[in-house]
């Protein structure tokens, strides 16, 4: 019997041996940080624009069609997983997210940009829920704990360094790539993780023959998604048209038909018990305010000072490494010590030390206007980070803290498409209002528009502020 037939009967009875189980991990790893190529595009935004033209309206479709098709991907990926297989869509997702990686890198115009991301935001979604399982799958159950334990700093790590080495790569011009770098970084990573998983991860990982697809439930989830954000990106540039309005009324109209669905369906996309749970329904709330209003000060937090203040990339991600460092900072204390020992109190504490944050950085963009430093905003950016890191650990672990355990993986699955689908309103909303406030070639006026944007960040954040007392006082992890 060869080496590969062994590690293949291996894999078809239970975990693998650990050292192919920690070459899977390393792979999945690889899938995890490409997926940063996300929150880099932020940063290279005026770059792309400046590069291939279009107005506001093109820049918010690169940036948020990538995690519209993602959230989108999410919801049903995961049964997807257990249908055909996790080895084989992950294999899909890392080949089909390096290959539109390269599509973007090449994008000769807006809508070819626009429609690569499209393609990128699918595969990923494809990718990342099948790593995290086959991570369960591989390992033994007393080596799992210590398989997990890097997530946290190495992603840590990688917020931190995005930023940087997105600006490093925009400044350094390699081969004249200009903002292309950041998409074209990705194909040899993507590459040799592909090759690697082909070897190692295991052929039997999870199947369910007996598990369907609820396809009018994706049909009519992907429908009132649509029919929300087409309007909300394109709206101010068109002048609000009635169709506009129709189209955001409709999809409510939509999504209550989904709901309405998915109580009847024998396979449904979310489990309908879900709904019936205060914690669950408070805890979606929660999520898409929060990821909303992180995205959009992300957005224009890049904009004001590449738009505004016309800094360079390089200097503009060195400017947001206290934001990058308090995040990793606070994920390390939340997840190792602070949400074990606190509680509910620790999410409360994340979302009053970012509103503190917000204000300040509010503060400090009034008061020094087109004076602002790096040094000026650095103790207001590191407390919007640190609060809002304290948040991603526990979060989603309070907010299914009385889930069944039937319950909890659709209940992840469909929190972790919240949080991208709010990511992309939170583009889509908040960006509008910047861009209606900031009028080209009038640096004052960036400034107004991120100062509105920055009050209004901080006025969705203390409406979850208000909310988190509705969820349970221990988390799904202290069951």
């Amino acid at each position: 019997m060869t080496t590969e037939q062994s590690s293949l009967t291996v894999s078809r009875a239970g975990p693998l041996p650990l050292r192919q189980a920690w070459l899977v991990l390393a792979v999945v790893f690889v899938a995890e940080i490409m997926d940063l190529d996300s929150s880099v595009a932020n940063l290279a935004g005026p770059s792309i624009r400046a590069d291939l033209g279009g107005g506001p309206m093109t820049l918010q479709w690169v940036l948020t069609v990538y995690t519209v098709a993602f959230s989108l991907g999410l919801v049903t990926s995961g049964r997807l997983g257990d249908i055909l297989g996790r080895r084989r869509l992950f294999l899909l997702g890392m080949t089909g997210f390096t290959l539109t990686s390269l599509a973007c890198g090449l994008a000769p115009d807006p809508g070819f940009l626009i429609a690569a991301r499209l393609l990128q935001g699918l595969f990923g979604s494809v990718m990342i829920p099948q790593g995290m399982a086959l991570v369960k799958i591989v390992f033994p159950p007393q080596y799992l704990r210590k398989a997990l334990m890097p997530f946290g700093p190495i992603m840590g790590l990688a917020t931190v360094a995005g930023p940087i080495l997105a600006g490093w790569l925009l400044h350094l011009n390699p081969f004249g790539s200009q903002w292309r770098s950041i998409f074209l970084i990705n194909v040899p990573f993507g590459i040799a993780a592909a090759l690697l998983g082909r070897r190692v991860l295991p052929h039997h990982s999870g199947e369910d023959p007996g598990t369907r697809l609820d396809l009018t439930g994706v049909a009519l989830l992907t429908a009132g998604s649509a029919l929300l954000i087409i309007p909300l990106i394109q709206g101010r540039e068109l002048g609000w048209p009635a169709w506009t309005y129709l189209s955001m009324i409709a999809s409510v109209a939509v999504f209550a038909l989904f709901v309405a669905s998915e109580r009847r369906s024998p396979h449904p996309v979310i489990t309908p018990s879900l709904f019936r749970r205060r914690s669950f329904v408070i805890g979606l709330l929660i999520v898409g305010g929060f990821y909303a209003s992180l995205s959009a000060f992300v957005l224009v937090i890049n904009l004001l000072l590449q738009l505004g203040l016309h800094w360079t990339p390089l200097r503009t991600g060195l400017t947001l490494i206290p934001w990058a460092l308090g995040t990793a900072v606070a994920v390390l204390l939340a997840g190792a010590v602070l949400a074990e020992k606190l509680g509910r109190a620790t999410l409360r504490i994340g979302l009053s030390i970012a509103i503190v944050g917000l204000l300040a950085l509010w503060w400090t963009v009034v008061h020094w206007s087109t004076d602002v430093t790096a040094w000026h905003l650095a103790p207001s950016l590191f407390l919007t980070g640190f609060g809002a890191g304290l948040m991603f650990v526990p979060l989603f672990d309070f907010i299914l803290g009385d889930a069944t355990t039937e319950e909890v993986g659709s209940g992840a699955g469909m929190l972790n498409a919240v949080q991208q689908f709010a990511g992309a309103i939170g583009v889509a909303a908040l960006g509008t209002v910047f861009f209606a406030g900031a009028a080209p070639g009038t640096t004052h006026s960036y400034f107004h528009a991120a100062e509105l944007v920055f009050g209004l960040c901080a006025a969705l954040y203390l409406l979850t502020l208000l909310l988190v007392g509705r969820l349970p006082k221990h988390s799904q992890q202290a069951h």
